[in-house]
């Protein structure tokens, strides 16, 4: 099989020849902890040289050029320093967040994932109805710049690739969250229900109107979400607002997702999610990630209760890995089942933090090797 047929086999619980190996990376600042234990410098993708240091030798999957959807807001605020201290900074970010950071990142760090960030936020740029109006102007479906400029050509030529392609969305919850503020959003709930309908259904008709525009060049493997929607124990609003506010948008992409023929409609929440994935599942999602230990999740337990409806990747304890020893071993042999029973791929249940040494790192990629069919 190749990298696409395995995805697909593995994720709508078919017959892979192997799980997909995808045991994830550090980081900045777990890569520089992993220089300083040991890794070679020079390393670009640590999980090959990981399988390669556990005697590896089958064909590692590449990935080809993928099919980039901006959704994100243009143009954008400017990126600048607003005020600097001793050992902090004012910052504003490229989605108009006012918001103090340490003075070691720059404002690039809140951009991209390089490394965890830690930041106090101060204001967000929806603070008003009129903020409101002219946020809106800055997400027009039909800009050019939306898509690749060569849209038509390269849908063409991915017709045949062999690799998995996924084209990855905001939700409803975490776009509105980076409008007003957290809690800001969840007082809107109450405070003025209209508003968070009004976002909601522009949100909902945006990216409706980009699924349309990709479809009509390619249809991917997967429609990803991401929505970080849950603390630990619980979910950030109660499943009844889920159901009212959110699940009929959900419901209306599902439907174009389906329709376009794409077999995967994946969702991303960090928290607890077992009390939001019945809700996901009327929608038609039917994969989801990371599953976060910590936070209640057992990849175990979901299976037997939400049986092959729902595929999951993530799932391993980053705590257990940082452990190492018979305690990582365990954790292995903990999900290994599930592996077994397909529709799912495990990996790290979120980015792999610092202290997840790097000789740990070399026998979590070892075991998840052996189990997913990658060493005899």
């Amino acid at each position: 099989m190749n990298a696409r047929e395995r995805f697909r086999a593995t994720y709508l619980f078919g017959q892979p020849d192997k799980v997909p190996l995808e045991p994830g990376g550090g980081r900045k600042s777990t890569r520089e902890a992993w220089l300083a234990q040991g890794m070679p410098a020079g390393v670009g993708n640590v999980a090959e040289y990981a399988y390669r240091a556990a005697g590896g030798t089958q064909a590692w999957p590449g990935n080809g050029k993928g099919f980039g959807v901006n959704h994100r807001m243009i143009p954008q605020f400017e990126e600048k320093v607003l005020e600097r201290g001793p050992e902090t900074q004012i910052v504003q970010d490229w989605k108009g967040n006012v918001c103090e950071i340490a003075n070691t990142y720059t404002v690039e760090y809140l951009r991209n994932a390089i490394d965890f960030v830690t930041r106090r936020w101060i204001r967000c740029p929806v603070e008003s109805r009129a903020d409101w109006e002219a946020m809106k102007k800055r997400y027009d479906p039909d800009d050019p710049a939306r898509l690749p400029s060569d849209a038509e050509a390269r849908g063409v030529r991915l017709q045949d690739r062999d690799w998995p392609l996924t084209v990855s969305f905001h939700g409803p919850f975490w776009q509105m969250r980076e409008w007003t503020g957290f809690e800001p959003l969840c007082l809107l709930f109450y405070d003025d229900p209209g508003l968070v309908r009004d976002m909601v259904a522009f949100w909902g008709d945006y990216v409706a109107a980009l699924l349309e525009r990709v479809f009509r060049c390619v249809v991917p493997d997967q429609v990803h979400l991401s929505e970080d929607m849950a603390y630990k124990h619980f979910s950030m609003i109660s499943p009844a607002m889920v159901r009212e506010f959110l699940l009929p948008v959900y419901k209306r992409w599902g439907a174009l997702i389906r329709g376009a023929g794409c077999p995967i409609y994946g969702m991303d929440s960090d928290g607890y999610i077992g009390e939001l994935i019945p809700i996901w599942m009327e929608a038609g999602i039917n994969a989801c990630n990371p599953i976060e230990v910590a936070a209640g999740n057992d990849i175990v337990a979901y299976r037997r209760q939400f049986g092959r409806e729902m595929a999951f990747y993530g799932g391993i304890d980053k705590r257990a890995m940082a452990r190492g020893g018979d305690t990582l071993r365990r954790e292995i042999a903990r999900i290994e089942p599930v592996v077994r029973d397909g529709g799912y791929v495990p990996s790290c249940d979120h980015g792999i933090p610092p202290d997840v040494s790097w000789p740990n790192y070399l026998e979590y990629v070892r075991l998840l090797a052996r189990i997913t069919g990658w060493l005899n």
